[in-house]
Order: structure tokens, then C-alpha cells, then sequence
């Protein structure tokens, strides 16, 4: 069996500079990358050395806040302290709902600014 790894996720968003900015303070990532995407609009990579989030535009608006499931249930995030995730979420406007501790974990849940569902996951 080949071995493998996700390598980035793409999500649509209404600012990257403020999506990316939330990922950097919240992961303690860095810019990898920033430049015009393929159809126009602008992109960020924003992750670790191995892994990343493309933060992207169009270029123009976007249609309607993103229902919740479509088209993603979420993206589960790992952090070493869930507290201190949840004061990054709390301070960008943002409200953490859903906590619950279940083995081996303990997890939060909120929506970012265009509808995307954040899972925020400690194992510490």
C-alpha cells in the first residue's frame, strides 16, 4: 500500500488576509506562499512546513453564507491547548460552540466569518 498525506485543504473565503491571519494566530503557522490563482482571484498558503491551508478568493463576492454540510461537514484543527484557541476564536468576533471532552480528547466547534465549520481538537 502507498504511503500518503494530506498535503493542503482549499476553502473558499471573502477575505484572505483575515482568514489567514486567524490561522496563523490560532496554529501558530506561517505565510508559505501568496500570488494570483488560476481563475482570478488571489491566494494564501498559510500552514507548517508539511501541511497547509489555501485560503482563497475569486475575485469578486461571494454567493450566499455557506449552509452548514455544504459543501463540507468541517475542518478538524489539533492543538496543544484548547483554552488558549478558544480566547484567538473569541477574540476575532468568532463564537465557539459544541465543547465536549470524549476520549481521547477534548473539542470545540465555530464558524468562521463565510459559514466554514471549524473543529478545534486537543489530545493534551
Amino acid at each position: 500500500m502507498p504511503q500518503s498525506r494530506l498535503e493542503h485543504i482549499n476553502i473558499t473565503v471573502s477575505d484572505i488576509a483575515r482568514s489567514a491571519a486567524l490561522l496563523e494566530r490560532l496554529m501558530g503557522w506561517h505565510i508559505r506562499w501568496r500570488g494570483p490563482s488560476q481563475l482570478g482571484g488571489e491566494t494564501i498558503h498559510v500552514g507548517g512546513e508539511d501541511d497547509y491551508i489555501a485560503v482563497y478568493t475569486r475575485g469578486g463576492p461571494l454567493p450566499a453564507r455557506h449552509a452548514k454540510g455544504a459543501p463540507l461537514n468541517h475542518v478538524g484543527l489539533v492543538v496543544d491547548d484548547l483554552e488558549a484557541a478558544e480566547r484567538i476564536v473569541k477574540d476575532a468576533g468568532l463564537e465557539p460552540f459544541n465543547h465536549a471532552d470524549y476520549a481521547p480528547g477534548r473539542r470545540f466547534y465555530f464558524f468562521d466569518w463565510d459559514g466554514i465549520e471549524f473543529e478545534m481538537v486537543s489530545y493534551a
